[in-house]
């Protein structure tokens, strides 16, 4: 049954690809930008499967011809023994490749930071956490653009909100990795208001949306829209605080606001909150539209409280500890510091198991 669905998937893929490629070479496609992204980037994410495809269609050429020339000349049954194992791993990894996955893996996000319980502590772990993903997002080579922030008194973060990019030219893309990041970020450390040093514990919250690659993907309609231009309070630049540049959107039938206030200008600000509001409409539709993403969504922030944590950050210990998936290191320093594959890693192998069991 699993090699029958295998090959069913392995057609689809090959038409799809070989209809891409046709699409890409045409010079027409190339008028749309919007449409030409799109099939770039779904021709990149088809890469891995064609070249591994290819590759264990040439293993199994090469078995039948060890394994015939073995027939009247043992010398070559080492030979046919390495590919058949070959065949046997790239089988693996076709199927691997060929598994459900989330229709989303490719997609850039909106992420928003909150502060929770634990006053200037918690906006101060806020900020902690916002560098901690800005710090990985710089090492794989994506860009971080911070959309709005509103700052504590002691530099922390009461709420931020990042836009994150990859660079479009691989299968998975930011939403891959660090779509479980959404949920509730548990400290213990002895905050630098602590003047006896004791331990607290505060928490931070983390949202995580994929971005649409247009506003117009989600129709928003002016007359459900509030817009109110205020002037920025945060850094910017030379202007930035002389003219009502920052714009916040209110949508009224969801009650969604979303403010922007670091482009220089009301029409760049107005622009960059509508794509996070449109963000987060499309999260809400595909929760609204599928049970089994709002199911997975359920880890994501209900409310900034410590006790639905999904993560917490032991900075005595030197611990990080996912709650989820059981994961547990003692090298917080390294993983705050970006290096988070093994983290993210691990749970990405939870969610894919997960995903062949439902199967």
């Amino acid at each position: 049954m699993a090699g029958t669905r295998t090959s069913s998937a392995i057609d689809d893929i090959l038409a799809e690809h070989a209809g891409l490629e046709q699409q890409l070479a045409d010079p027409s496609l190339h008028e749309d930008p919007t449409a030409a992204r799109r099939a770039g980037k779904r021709f990149a994410e088809l890469a891995p499967v064609m070249s591994t495809y290819t590759r264990l269609v040439r293993a199994q050429e090469d078995l039948e011809a060890a394994k015939e020339l073995a027939a009247d000349d043992s010398s070559f049954a080492a030979e046919a023994a390495e590919l058949a194992q070959l065949v046997d791993t790239l089988g693996a990894d076709l199927a691997d490749l060929l598994a459900p996955r989330d229709p989303h893996d490719g997609d850039d996000i909106v992420m928003e930071v909150k502060c929770g319980e634990g006053g200037e502590e918690s906006a101060l772990f806020a900020a902690d956490l916002a560098r901690m993903y800005i710090r990985y997002a710089e090492r794989h080579g994506w860009k971080v653009e911070v959309l709005d922030a509103t700052t504590s008194d002691l530099g922390g973060y009461k709420d931020a909100t990042l836009s994150i990019k990859s660079k479009g030219d691989s299968r998975d893309g930011v939403w891959a990795r660090l779509k479980f990041e959404g949920g509730v970020h548990r400290v213990q450390r002895v905050p630098v208001t602590e003047s006896q040093g004791r331990v607290h514990t505060s928490a931070a919250g983390i949202l995580v949306y994929p971005e649409p690659d247009e506003v117009d993907e989600i129709e928003i309609n002016d007359a459900d829209l509030r817009v109110d231009v205020y002037r920025s309070s945060g850094k910017g630049g030379q202007g930035v605080n002389t003219t009502d540049s920052a714009v916040r959107l209110t949508h009224l039938p969801t009650g969604l606001v979303v403010t922007c206030q670091n482009e220089r200008s009301q029409i760049q600000n107005k622009a960059r909150a509508m794509l996070v509001l449109a963000a987060r409409l499309k999260a809400a539709a595909d929760e609204a539209a599928n049970a089994e993403a709002a199911a997975g969504r359920a880890s994501q922030i209900r409310t900034v409280d410590r006790s639905e944590r999904i993560r917490t950050y032991n900075y005595p210990e030197n611990r990080i500890a996912d709650h989820r998936i059981g994961f547990k290191a003692h090298n917080l320093d390294v993983v705050l510091d970006g290096e988070m594959d093994p983290l993210l890693d691990a749970l990405a192998l939870a969610d894919r198991e997960t995903r062949m069991q439902a199967e």
